[in-house]
C-alpha cells in the first residue's frame, strides 16, 4: 500500500478521470473520487460500475459543486475524511481533479514525498501578500456574506456586495483565524488534514467559511496555519491562469513545454489532448530525470501569453479583438512615410522617391476616389482592396493592415488635404509614422487649374481650413513620430536640403548626399496668383510669403531651418 492517496473531485469526461484514476492506483495509491451532485444519475451509476474492478478506487458522499461556493470545500472535506479514514498507511493526500494529469512516474512522488514527511504543501498567503486576485474582492471575501452566485446571480451578488458596503456591514473573522488564500490544489500529511477535519470548532469555521467567496482558495489554506509544522507555500500542481483569473488549458502542442516544468502534475488539460495522456500515463523514468519541480522555468511564456492577450502586438488587428493601444506604443507594425504637398511640387515624385530609397512608394492612399496603390495596382499584398468604401469602412484597419502585411519593406504614401481625413489622428498618434509636410501646397493644382477664379478661392479657403486643422492636430498630438512641417514659400527656397533631410529619415540605403532633385513644377507666375488670392479677400497664410516676381529669378532669399514636432 502506497503513502500517498489521492483525492479527485470530477464533475466532466468521467473516461479521462477513470483513466487518471487508474494511472494512480496502477502505483498503489488509493483514489476517492468525489463527482459533482450535478452529474446525472445513470451517468454516475455507469462510471461507479466501470471502476468497481479496482479495490482502491472508492466515491465518496455527493455535493452539489458550484464555481465559488461551499460543495467544493465539502466535496474535499468527505473524501479526505474517507480517505483516511478507509486507508490507514497513507501519510500525504493530494487533492487533484479529473483534469489533472501527472507528468511524472508516480513513485517519483511517493519518493518526494517520503523525504518530506511532515512537509504541507499549500500555497497559504495573507491577502496583504496575495497579488494575483482578480475582481476587487481581497479582505473583504472575509468580512462580507455572499449568498448569490457570482456566475448564475451577477446581478444580485453585485448589488448585495454593494449594500453592505454601504451600510458598512462586516462580519468578523473567528477568533485566531488569520485569512490565508492560494491554489486549491494542494498535498497536505495526514496529521495536519486530520486535525483540520476533526477540530472541535469545526463546525463554527465552517459556517464561517460557507459565506466567505471562494472558500476552496481560502478554507484549507487558513486552518492548515493553526496545525502545520512545516509549510511549503507552494502546489505541486501546475496550473496558470489568465489576466481574468481563467485557468490556461493545456493542449497537445504543449507536451515539450510540461515536460521542461519538471512538475509532478498539471491541469488544466484538454480532455481530447490524446498526445499528452499518451506520452504522460506511461513509464517516463527512461525519459524525464529526477528534479525539483520548477514551474518557473515556463513562466516566462506565459507572462508573454498574458501580455500579448492583454495588449496585441503592434499594429496587428486579431480576429477576436482589436489591440489594446497604450500611451507611447506604436499603431502599426512597422515604420512608414507621409508625404504632403511633394507630389503636387515636383513632377514623378513617388517614381524618383522609389529610386532613391528603395521603398515602396504609393500614390495617395486615402484619395476620395480610391486608395492609389503602386503601380496602379487595385489589390496590394494581404488582400487590401483599393476601394473606397471597403477602406473608408475602418481606415486605421486598413493602414494598420497594410502596414502589418508588408513589415520589412518601408512603405511611402502621398496624403493631403483632398484626402479623406478620418486617418489624420490615427497618423498624428502612430510613433511609426514619419509624416513630412509641404503646407499650402494644394494651391499648385489649383494655380494649374481652369477653375474661374471665384471657385478657386473658395476651393483655397476650405482646403486651407482642412489643412490648418490637420497641422493643429499634428502639432498637439502626443506621439512618439517624427513630424517635419515645412511651408512652400519655405521649401522651394532650399529643395535639396530638405529632401535630404526627409530621405535620410526614412532611415533606407543612399547616397550620403542627392546628386540630383525631382523636377519642379513650373512657378512661373504662382507668386501673382497668391497675390491675387489675398486681393480677393482670402488669405493663403499656410504658403508662406511668395514673392511676386519669378521664384527662380535673382532676390533675397530668407533661410529658415524646418521645425521638428515631437
Amino acid at each position: 500500500m502506497s503513502s500517498l492517496g489521492v483525492v479527485m473531485l470530477v464533475h466532466a469526461d468521467l473516461d479521462r478521470a477513470e483513466q487518471i484514476a487508474r494511472h494512480w492506483t496502477a502505483s498503489g495509491c488509493p483514489v476517492v473520487i468525489h463527482v459533482d451532485r450535478k452529474v446525472q444519475n445513470d451517468v454516475y451509476s455507469a462510471f461507479a460500475t466501470a471502476c468497481a474492478n479496482d479495490p482502491l478506487i472508492r466515491f465518496s458522499k455527493r455535493h452539489v459543486c458550484e464555481w465559488g461556493g461551499w460543495g467544493i470545500v465539502a466535496a474535499s472535506q468527505s473524501a479526505a475524511a474517507q480517505l483516511l479514514d478507509g486507508f490507514p498507511d497513507v501519510r500525504h493526500v493530494f487533492l487533484s481533479s479529473g483534469a489533472c494529469l501527472p507528468l511524472r512516474p508516480i513513485p517519483e512522488l511517493i519518493d518526494y514525498l517520503a523525504e518530506r514527511p511532515r512537509v504541507d504543501f499549500i500555497e497559504s498567503a495573507t491577502t496583504a501578500d496575495v497579488t494575483w486576485t482578480v475582481g476587487g474582492l481581497d479582505l473583504e471575501r472575509f468580512t462580507l456574506r455572499f449568498p448569490f452566485s457570482w456566475r448564475k446571480q451577477r446581478k444580485l451578488f453585485d448589488f448585495y456586495v454593494r449594500v453592505q458596503r454601504s451600510l458598512g456591514v462586516r462580519r468578523k473573522i473567528p477568533e485566531g483565524l488569520v485569512p490565508h488564500m492560494g491554489s486549491q490544489w494542494w498535498c497536505l500529511t495526514r496529521q495536519t488534514l486530520s486535525a483540520i477535519l476533526q477540530d472541535p470548532k469545526r463546525k463554527s469555521y465552517d459556517n464561517y467559511f460557507r459565506r466567505v467567496w471562494i472558500p476552496d482558495e481560502s478554507y484549507f489554506q487558513t486552518l492548515t496555519r493553526l496545525y502545520s509544522t512545516h509549510i511549503e507555500s507552494r502546489s505541486l500542481t501546475l496550473s496558470k491562469f489568465d489576466y481574468q483569473g481563467r485557468p490556461h488549458v493545456f493542449y497537445d502542442d504543449h507536451l515539450q513545454l510540461l515536460r521542461r516544468s519538471d512538475c509532478f502534475v498539471a491541469r488544466k488539460i484538454w480532455p481530447r489532448a490524446e498526445r499528452l495522456y499518451q506520452a504522460f500515463l506511461t513509464d517516463q523514468a527512461s525519459a524525464i530525470k529526477p528534479a525539483e519541480p520548477n514551474p518557473g522555468k515556463i513562466d516566462r511564456l506565459f507572462a508573454k501569453a498574458v501580455d500579448r492577450r492583454t495588449k496585441g502586438r503592434e499594429g496587428l488587428y486579431m480576429q477576436g479583438r482589436f489591440p489594446r493601444h497604450r500611451k507611447g506604443s506604436a499603431l502599426t507594425a512597422f515604420p512608414y512615410s507621409v508625404f504632403q504637398g511633394y507630389a503636387e511640387l515636383f513632377e514623378d515624385f513617388e517614381p524618383w522617391l522609389a529610386n532613391t530609397t528603395s521603398a515602396c512608394v504609393h500614390g495617395h492612399l486615402f484619395d476620395p476616389t480610391g486608395a492609389k496603390f503602386a503601380s496602379n495596382e487595385a489589390t496590394t499584398t494581404g488582400g487590401l482592396s483599393s476601394c473606397a468604401k471597403l477602406r473608408d469602412y475602418n481606415p486605421e484597419a486598413f493602414l494598420s493592415n497594410l502596414i502589418w502585411n508588408t513589415r520589412g519593406e518601408r512603405q511611402c504614401f502621398q496624403f493631403g488635404p483632398f484626402d479623406t481625413q478620418n486617418i489624420c489622428s490615427f497618423l498624428a498618434r502612430d510613433k511609426n509614422a514619419q509624416i513630412s509636410v509641404i503646407s499650402g501646397a494644394w494651391a499648385l493644382p489649383l494655380f494649374r487649374s481652369n477653375l474661374n477664379f471665384a471657385d478657386i478661392r473658395a476651393r483655397s479657403a476650405r482646403l486651407q481650413q482642412i489643412e490648418s486643422k490637420q497641422l493643429q492636430a499634428l502639432a498637439t498630438a502626443r506621439s512618439g513620430s517624427r513630424i517635419r512641417i515645412w511651408s512652400l514659400a519655405e521649401f522651394v527656397e532650399s529643395p535639396m536640403e530638405y529632401l535630404q533631410v526627409v530621405v535620410e529619415d526614412i532611415g533606407i540605403t543612399q547616397p550620403n548626399h542627392l546628386a540630383e532633385a525631382p523636377k519642379m513644377v513650373d512657378l512661373t507666375g504662382f507668386g501673382k496668383f497668391m497675390k491675387n488670392l489675398k486681393n480677393q479677400g482670402m488669405h493663403p497664410y499656410l504658403v508662406g510669403d511668395f514673392p511676386e516676381d519669378d521664384i527662380f529669378g535673382s532676390r533675397s532669399k530668407t533661410y529658415t531651418k524646418p521645425y521638428l514636432v515631437q
